[in-house]
């Protein structure tokens, strides 16, 4: 990059940090409960004690094997960025003629290299869950989902550094742009394929046979006003005993799914509250919203990054001359870790704000405050989740409220409608 081209791209960090945020504070539904107030949240969300005590004994296990991990992801990534080591470690690799090549082989090392270096932490959290009930796979199944989780980042990886470093390489005015740009389509363009190509590689997906629970969840929709022709049922009982159900993608991808272990452990009623959480998720759109956030946030990231990554003390440190060379990936790939990491606070008080909303059409379309409890306390104890998280982990990584939030929630959106009827 010139001076004048650095000066412009920072313009434009600028001008699209400002328009998120303007955009987030509008759409983002900020007040969880609007016209009430939660009520006092209870630490243990009415958890039995011997519930509260294997929750303690699986968090107490895992949390520090997972900090660990990302942390040994960071320090991985940062050191092939920001040293020789990972321009070294490309150049040593085959196909440097033809530089597409050369990138796929690159990506997959560097992919490899940072599973290999949270192995060490991966194996204890896998003997975890296991011990603790949650994981259902083999030790062949699970080496099977790693390969699987190694070949969609490193597809993706690539396709996504194709484009930057094709543009790098065309080096006409104006190139960080089109890839700000380019950042900013693959993104909506993921979203609307994810449904499609990616979760079909992890799972197999079935309509929800006719019956009782089928026909009340359609009317459930059709009740919402929006159209729904099928449910799905995920296989997700072959890795997991965990409790789920989410939304993904938009437009003709769109589409509402349970997991199988959710339909045998829950009864019909539960099951049609966490699915009428999920229809609030398709009825605000947030899949497409989060999407277009998401695109607007790539878009001034990915030119942060070309600024950061283009400065020539930056690219001295890392031993590469330029962005348009493979050498360059590690450190763009090292950079791009970083920020995403620093980004998760702010991904994460957004979606608690969106998973809040969702809960409280739940409430709404259903009205049963008591189910809703249930269902809560439920996937907590299913799924091992603290009630009441430290504050600084839930800050950090957590993308739903609490459970003892979404119970103060519920309650308060009960005295809320008492309130509103002259019954409080």
């Amino acid at each position: 990059m010139t001076s004048a081209e650095r000066r412009a791209a920072w313009c434009w960090c600028a001008f699209g940090a400002a328009l998120l945020a303007v955009v987030a504070a509008t759409v983002v539904p900020w007040d969880w409960l609007p016209g009430g107030r939660l009520a006092a949240t209870d630490p243990d969300a009415g958890l039995a004690p011997a519930t509260l005590e294997r929750i303690d004994h699986y968090r107490d296990r895992v949390v520090p094997l997972g900090l660990a991990a990302t942390a040994v992801s960071l320090v991985v990534a940062l050191g092939l960025a920001l040293t020789p080591a990972g321009a070294r470690l490309v150049r040593a690799l085959p196909g440097r003629r033809r530089w597409p090549l050369h990138l796929l082989v690159a990506v997959l090392a560097l992919v490899l290299v940072g599973r290999l270096a949270v192995l060490p932490v991966s194996i204890p959290t896998e003997i975890a869950r296991r011990e603790a009930g949650l994981s259902t796979l083999t030790w062949p199944g699970w080496l099977l989902d790693v390969g699987r989780g190694v070949l969609v980042e490193t597809l993706s990886t690539t396709l996504a550094l194709v484009v930057l470093l094709a543009f790098v390489r065309w080096g006409r005015r104006g190139w960080w742009l089109l890839v700000s740009a380019a950042a900013a389509a693959l993104v909506v363009a993921g979203s609307y394929a994810y449904p499609v190509l990616v979760e079909p590689v992890f799972n197999s997906f079935t309509p929800m046979r006719d019956g009782d629970l089928r026909t009340s969840l359609v009317e459930l929709a059709e009740d919402d006003g929006i159209a729904v022709d099928e449910v799905l049922v995920a296989d997700a009982s072959r890795r997991t005993t965990a409790l789920n159900a989410y939304v993904s993608g938009f437009g003709s991808t769109r589409r509402i799914v349970v997991y199988d272990t959710l339909l045998r452990a829950a009864p019909p009623e539960q099951v049609r509250l966490v699915v009428a959480h999920e229809l609030g998720h398709a009825e605000a759109d947030d899949v497409l919203t989060g999407t277009l956030l998401g695109a607007a946030g790539v878009a001034s990231g990915v030119t942060l990054l070309l600024v950061v990554a283009s400065h020539p003390r930056v690219r001295r440190r890392a031993g590469v001359d330029g962005l348009g060379t493979v050498e360059a990936v590690p450190l763009l790939l090292g950079l791009a870790a970083a920020a995403s990491l620093l980004a998760v606070p702010v991904q994460g008080v957004v979606s608690r704000a969106v998973e809040a909303r969702a809960d409280l059409h739940a409430l709404e379309l259903t009205g049963d405050v008591a189910t809703f409890e249930a269902m809560q306390r439920r996937l907590a104890s299913a799924n091992l989740s603290d009630p009441d998280p430290p504050a600084w982990l839930q800050v950090w990584f957590g993308t739903h409220p609490t459970t003892a939030q979404r119970i103060a929630l519920a309650q308060g959106w009960a005295d809320r409608e008492r309130a509103a009827t002259g019954q409080g």
